[in-house]
């Protein structure tokens, strides 16, 4: 059995046509969104962060609130660009989210992707060590999180304190027991998905990875997902790992999607992202049969245990609604999704 979500980047646009016309909307509707998905009976909800565009962007008020208003759905990211994040106060708000999820959160994070604004983390008060990257900064962000998030004290009590303390050393709080294995890396190559097997993380596959053989995109990233499994048990991790891809998949069923999606075949594209070859994996969208089969043969897709739809969220939370359960209802029993 394996799971299904969606995926919302939480566009926003005043512009006609647009149902998110404000970030107020995007993330009211984002809200509505998983509450509808949960009652359609979908496993997760999981939302991109972007900084300086038009989308969501901090990420930990939504999760909060989504678990505040749903009861069973997990409630994911994909993903936190770590070079913009403090590892001491993400705990902080990631432990106080997931407590108020009842321990449902589901955290995706990435060395991130090229961003709207030349060194976007400087802003926010972040630069890499001497003979780092950025990305090898956003990865040491990302070590320190998982380290804190096992909850082991490690700051000396003052002496004097205003309230008692508990004896030895101090952790940050509030703890959530359990998240540190909640943790996803976004892995765009096969080396990084080898190491956040390393680091005992999930792993989520998008809809772009390096192009490192020529082939075609499902094939590359069946390939990337095997090897992060290898290295996992490498590693010797006593739990089993889960691994997500994502997809922008339609199910015609209606005049409507026909109309929004029904323009023809999609075919995977190669173009140059952040300085790297990437291939970016197709759409899908058909009848509900010749859908089944199409993605039946989609190597990337029986790998994974978690499928990740991608849904246009300024088409408004009813009809990305209706989107989720053409998806639930037509495509995926005969995939074994549910």
């Amino acid at each position: 059995m394996k799971a299904i979500g969606f995926l919302s980047f939480g566009h926003w646009s005043p512009t006609g046509g647009s149902a998110t016309r404000s970030a107020a909307d995007t993330l009211l509707q984002s809200i509505d969104l998983a509450v509808a998905a949960e009652e359609l009976g979908a496993d997760g909800a999981y939302f991109r962060v972007h900084h300086f565009a038009r989308q969501l962007a901090s990420p930990f008020p939504l999760l909060a609130a989504v678990g505040a208003r749903t009861k069973r759905i997990e409630i994911g990211t994909g993903v936190i660009d770590m070079r913009y994040e403090n590892p001491h106060s993400m705990v902080e708000n990631a432990g106080s989210a997931d407590l108020i999820a009842g321990g449902r959160l589901q955290l995706g994070l990435s060395r991130g992707s090229p961003e709207q604004v030349v060194d976007g983390w400087r802003h926010f008060g972040f630069a890499p060590a001497e003979g780092e990257t950025d990305a090898d900064m956003g990865r040491r962000h990302a070590e320190v999180f998982l380290d804190l998030l096992k909850g082991t004290g490690f700051a000396e009590p003052n002496p004097r304190p205003m309230f008692a303390n508990p004896p030895g050393l101090l952790r940050l709080e509030p703890h959530s027991e359990g998240l540190r294995d909640r943790i996803w890396w976004g892995s765009a190559s096969d080396a990084t998905a080898i190491w956040a097997a390393r680091q005992g993380m999930n792993l989520q596959s998008s809809t772009l990875k390096a192009d490192e053989t020529g082939e075609p995109f499902h094939v590359q990233q069946a390939r990337q997902i095997r090897r992060y499994r290898q290295a996992w048990q490498d590693a010797g991790h006593a739990r089993t790992p889960r691994v997500s891809v994502s997809r922008s998949i339609f199910a015609l069923v209606n005049d409507r999607d026909r109309a929004y999606f029904g323009r023809g075949a999609s075919s995977d594209q190669v173009g140059i992202i952040d300085n790297m070859r990437a291939v970016f994996g197709r759409s899908y969208a058909a009848e509900p049969d010749r859908l089944i089969d199409e993605l039946r043969a989609d190597e990337a897709i029986a790998e994974a245990d978690t499928l990740l739809l991608t849904v246009p969220n300024q088409l408004g939370v009813a009809y990305n609604a209706h989107l989720i359960e053409s998806l639930l209802t037509h495509v995926a029993p005969a995939l074994g999704w549910r």
